[in-house]
């Protein structure tokens, strides 16, 4: 399918879950992170969940981290197609942009090379780990900021399509996919 099927296809079917079962989807997909070999490192940049768009609720997993000391990064759009990233501290403040997204008011900017983890918003993803947003760039153009070391792990709350048939030279692929049921590794 094209990317823009597939972004109808998926915030149609966004539309149709409850909460309540966001919510439960939310926290087995912070179990299934335990699975992951991320724990020896430090930074880890995570999307705060856009509510009003039945995204992943990511409080679980930021607590999940949290817990284990794992320093925590957060974005906030800055122009166009550009975000900046702050450590998430307990005297963080956040306002909703204008799409909605809680975002830092200021703090500790934290670069991009200096992110290990990244975890990612996403509408739907392939078996191959490409994966389709909101169509803005901004997580491909973050991504081509940090190292090539870093992890770049989507969270999903539906399973793997096949294929995705427009995937762009700039497009930037997953290393994981977590999803209720399972962690896709590619």
């Amino acid at each position: 399918m094209l990317k823009h099927e597939l972004r109808k296809k998926y915030k149609d079917l966004r539309e149709g879950l409850g909460f309540s079962i966001i919510s439960d989807y939310s926290i087995l997909l912070a179990n299934h992170v335990l699975q992951i070999p991320i724990w020896d490192f430090f930074y880890f940049h995570i999307f705060l969940s856009i509510e009003e768009n039945k995204e992943v609720d990511t409080l679980p997993l930021i607590t999940l981290l949290q817990g284990k000391d794992k320093n925590v990064v957060v974005p906030k759009v800055v122009s166009k197609n550009s975000m900046e990233n702050y450590l998430l501290t307990d005297n963080t403040v956040f306002r909703k942009n204008k799409w909605h997204i809680p975002e830092p008011v200021d703090g500790i900017k934290i670069p991009e090379t200096q992110i290990d983890v990244v975890f990612m918003p996403l509408l739907a993803f392939d078996r191959k780990g490409n994966r389709v947003g909101y169509g803005k760039g901004f997580y491909d153009n973050f991504l081509h900021k940090c190292g090539n070391q870093t992890l770049k792990i989507g969270l999903s709350i539906f399973e793997a399509e096949d294929s995705i048939d427009d995937i762009h030279e700039n497009d930037v692929p997953l290393d994981y996919c977590i999803t209720p049921k399972r962690v896709y590794k590619f």
